[in-house]
């Protein structure tokens, strides 16, 4: 009696494990991004087919603004600042409202949204507010004003990440707490995957003492081994900023509507005398476009305060 006992366990145990296997495979399964060339459908896919019998962890990681959503006219970390602002502080006399004030008068001036300093700054400006009103005021300017502007291709490559085992995490200059509950509903990974500007946290709000490395030009790939802790196998981005944290891919390097027009300078380093799309086309990345174009019926606060607007990229045909 045992022995048929065992023999139906070990059939059963063969039957659960086939089963398993064919459910393990169905789940690895590309499924086509719309949107993007078969040359580049075909890319993605073979890498993702490679990953599959590897026992490490897999881990994809890309920038925000521009990378995984749009960012036209404006960055939404600035966008929610300002209309917070023009909202709650202006024309106000209290000392909370003035200093506030002072801060974003201080990032206007300075004029570089792209900057160690004004990226700095962004957080000075948060600073005493709860995690809860910061992850919430981030929230309310996507609503109001970002909604939509998520790439339907970048959310089906992360769909298709995911099926093959992939973490997912988001590396960005802007305020940590500021992007992690839009980004974390929108795409539907785990906020603690999307990792911003961290600043001190006392009693639940934020200071204006911030945790480095910041993750901005060369600091977003020391961000990759001090809070992510392995070396990614995907690596996406946009800009001449995401270049070092691209190049600490070891797998594929995927770069979303990259400037073709501004020829970078010596402090570029490696992208020296090229634009960002003829050095990533010479490092052999898979260079996608995706739709960026303002909305004329959405009414964007930090234009109105002097800031740049960012470069429009409408899909191409």
């Amino acid at each position: 009696m045992k022995q048929i006992i065992s023999r139906i366990d070990k059939s059963l145990l063969v039957v659960l494990l086939f089963f398993a296997t064919i459910q393990n495979a169905s789940a690895q399964r590309y499924r086509f991004i719309e949107g993007w060339s078969k040359e580049t459908n075909n890319r993605i896919e073979k890498f993702l087919d490679s990953t599959r019998t590897l026992k490490e962890r897999k881990v994809a990681v890309f920038d925000g603004d521009g990378t995984v959503f749009g960012q036209v006219p404006h960055y939404l970390a600035d966008e929610a600042l300002y209309q917070y602002a023009d909202e709650n502080y202006k024309g106000k006399t209290d000392s909370l409202s003035l200093a506030k004030m002072k801060i974003l008068e201080e990032m206007v001036a300075d004029g570089n949204n792209v900057g160690k300093p004004y990226v700095e700054d962004r957080v000075h400006f948060l600073s005493g507010m709860t995690t809860e009103e910061v992850m919430e005021m981030g929230y309310n300017c996507y609503l109001k004003s970002y909604q939509g502007k998520f790439y339907p291709e970048m959310k089906a490559l992360i769909q298709n990440l995911k099926s093959y085992g992939f973490e997912v995490w988001i590396l960005t200059a802007s305020p940590e707490y500021l992007y992690q509950k839009f980004i974390a509903v929108e795409l539907g990974i785990p906020d603690i995957n999307i990792v911003g500007v961290k600043s001190v946290i006392v009693d639940d709000r934020l200071t204006d003492i911030i945790v480095l490395p910041i993750p901005q030009d060369d600091g977003k790939a020391n961000t990759i081994p001090t809070f992510i802790k392995t070396r990614p196998l995907l690596v996406g981005g946009n800009s001449r900023g995401d270049m070092d944290m691209i190049n600490k891919s070891k797998g594929l390097k995927l770069v979303v509507n990259p400037d073709d027009i501004t020829v970078r300078g010596e402090d570029d380093g490696p992208m020296h005398g090229y634009t960002v799309k003829q050095y990533w086309a010479k490092e052999g990345a898979v260079i996608v476009n995706c739709n960026d174009t303002r909305d004329p019926k959405v009414r964007f606060h930090t234009g109105e305060w002097k800031i740049r607007e960012n470069i429009a990229h409408p899909k191409k045909k």
